[in-house]
């Protein structure tokens, strides 16, 4: 018998072959999958260590490409040995879930280890939901969700076509002023953010990836954009950050004049420093950088806080 972290153990009935029990596989003893296993059990939700006997038997959930579980059928454990470590060198297929959870896990600056005893489960199990392609039970979303302070809606990646901020607001909120060392720690490093111009066609407010450079925004753009209408002019930029779980938030806004990028070793300055490409696409190779002449902001908490 071997098990990948996720699959199911299952003992039935002996005499009528009607399950009995089922869990979550959550922990392995052995890297080659052999028993005992840490099974998370569905009825009571409790985690014990399980030497399976003849009763018990592995059913496998789909596994990312290149990692396909091995059968627990007699006579194939070898075969599927063989094609489990076959895969073991391939990188890893993270699913949507998966990336979700590993992206909130550290923007709120938490190591898997707090993560995964938040959320009652093992670190190798966490390790194997945020690197491979898995459908975690509701059971284990829930508790990722809490320990996360977001919700499983959020995790599958549902709301992502409605705009933030559609939750209640808080009983007693508490809306205040950011200090610019404030603005400027939320404002740094890199991110997304919004620009507002004037257009031939009227006033556009359009998203742009961006960077800190020293004391200016930086962004790449097409020359017929309408993010390249900001250039010789003065502008405003905004960002923000909502917490829906928690119906508080921040935003900041930078008002300077924007100015195109000419010079050949600043633009390969700025090139070399980029986190990202912009998420538009296409040939967007031209630096058009804000001056943060005025760096404002405010932030929404509970007033307990």
């Amino acid at each position: 018998m071997r098990a990948h972290l996720g699959d199911q153990l299952v003992i039935e009935s002996p005499t009528t072959g009607v399950t009995r029990r089922d869990g979550e596989v959550v922990g392995l003893h052995h890297p080659d999958g052999t028993p005992p296993y840490d099974v998370r059990w569905s009825d009571t939700d409790e985690v014990t260590l399980v030497f399976p006997g003849p009763d018990a038997h592995i059913r496998h959930v789909e596994h990312a490409p290149g990692t396909a579980a091995a059968s627990s059928e007699p006579g194939m454990e070898a075969e599927g040995a063989a094609a489990g470590n076959a895969g073991l060198d391939r990188p890893p297929n993270a699913g949507d879930i998966g990336r979700r959870v590993a992206a909130e896990r550290t923007r709120q600056g938490l190591t898997r280890a707090v993560t995964a005893r938040r959320a009652r489960m093992a670190p190798d199990y966490l390790a194997y939901l945020e690197e491979r392609s898995a459908d975690p039970p509701l059971g284990t979303l829930i508790r990722l969700a809490d320990a996360l302070g977001t919700s499983v809606a959020a995790l599958r990646g549902g709301g992502i076509d409605l705009p933030p901020g559609q939750g209640q607001a808080l009983l007693h909120p508490h809306l205040r002023d950011l200090s610019p060392d404030e603005c400027r720690a939320r404002l740094d490093t890199h991110g997304v953010g919004r620009i507002a111009v004037s257009t031939p066609d009227g006033p556009a407010v359009v998203p742009v990836n961006y960077e800190v450079i020293d004391d200016a925004i930086a962004f790449r753009t097409a020359p017929d954009s309408a993010p390249a209408a900001a250039v010789g002019t003065d502008v405003a930029f905004e960002v923000d950050h909502l917490d829906e779980a928690m119906s508080q938030g921040w935003s900041v806004l930078v008002v300077g004049p924007a100015r195109i990028v000419t010079e050949p070793d600043e633009v390969r300055r700025l090139a070399d420093r980029a986190h990202t490409r912009p998420w538009a696409g296409g040939r967007r190779e031209m630096w058009v950088s804000i001056h943060l002449q005025r760096l404002t902001g405010r932030r929404i908490t509970s007033a307990d806080q």
